[in-house]
Order: structure tokens, then sequence, then C-alpha cells
């Protein structure tokens, strides 16, 4: 009785495993460009969002002492982006800093911002699908630190008593 009951359950796992396997047989794995194209514009379009909501009159305002000011962390983040684009590109870059004190005020940031995200774009639309199999770099890391930032901003918004775009309901 009990080798019926093993032998029952063995027959069922490997069923449940041939059905596993054939249903990703059909499917084709993502593609590594088109991934992160979309993760990296979906990332870039919240941050804009923020920096074009965010009221002009809090962008210096600074959760603790220590910390960035909303327009530093986004001058920061545009760092980033700026670094990506020339990155992609193959040209020999290092990561550096962008100087907050360059912009002056929101509207400076926004259309920096602005203009180091269609860079970015141009930069992934030109990059062939065999450079993203190779590596995703630089724009993973970049995703990354991006994201990492939206998270401090989000607290920002929070602070100020502001709900963030992303967490808005949709009209």
């Amino acid at each position: 009785m009990r080798s019926v009951h093993v032998r029952l359950i063995l027959a069922s796992v490997f069923v449940v495993a041939l059905c596993a396997l054939a249903a990703t047989q059909g499917r084709q794995p993502p593609d590594p460009g088109k991934a992160l194209t979309t993760t990296m514009t979906t990332v870039n379009q919240q941050i804009l969002d923020m920096a074009e909501d965010f009221p002009a009159d809090k962008y210096n305002f600074k959760a603790t002492p220590e910390v960035r000011s909303f327009a530093e962390v986004m001058v920061h983040v545009m760092s980033g982006t700026v670094y990506a684009a020339k990155a992609g590109r193959g040209e020999n870059v290092q990561w550096s800093e962008l100087d907050p004190k360059a912009y002056s005020g929101k509207p400076a940031i926004v259309a920096a911002l602005k203009k180091a995200i269609a860079d970015n774009d141009s930069t992934l639309k030109a990059t062939p699908a065999t450079r993203f199999a190779a590596s995703p770099e630089p724009w993973l890391a970049v995703i990354e630190h991006t994201a990492e930032h939206y998270g401090q901003l989000v607290v920002y918004y929070r602070l100020n008593g502001i709900v963030p775009p992303a967490s808005r309901p949709k009209k």
C-alpha cells in the first residue's frame, strides 16, 4: 500500500514538472535591451514627474540638516543619468557629480533633467541589442541609483504633507 502512495506522489511530481517545462517552452526570454530601456524610462519619468511637481519654494527642503536638499538630490540623480548616456555611447567617462550651484532653482533643474533624460533615451535607442546581452551596464547601476533616490524623494514629499505623483489616484 505504501509503495502505491509513493509511486502516485512521484508520478504526480513528474507530471507537474513536465507541465511546467512545457509551459515555459513556448515563451521567449525577455529581451535585455527592451527590459532595461523600459525600466530606465519608467524610473526617469517618475523622477521627472517629481521634479516638475514639487513646489519651487520647497526645493531647498532637507529631511535633516545632514542630507541633501530636494534640489541637490535631483542634481545628484541627474549626474547618474548624464553618466549613463556618456558611458552607454562608449565614452571614457567617470561618474562625477554635477554641481547643484550651477542650477538656479526649479526651472533650471527641470530643464537640465529633461535634457539629460532625452540624451540618455537617445543613447539607449541607438544601442545595438548585442550590447545589452553582453552587459547591462551602465544602465543597471544607474537604474538602481535612481530608484534609491526616488525612495528618498518620496520621504521628502511625505514630510511636506504632499502625496507623490505616482501615489495619487489615476484620473
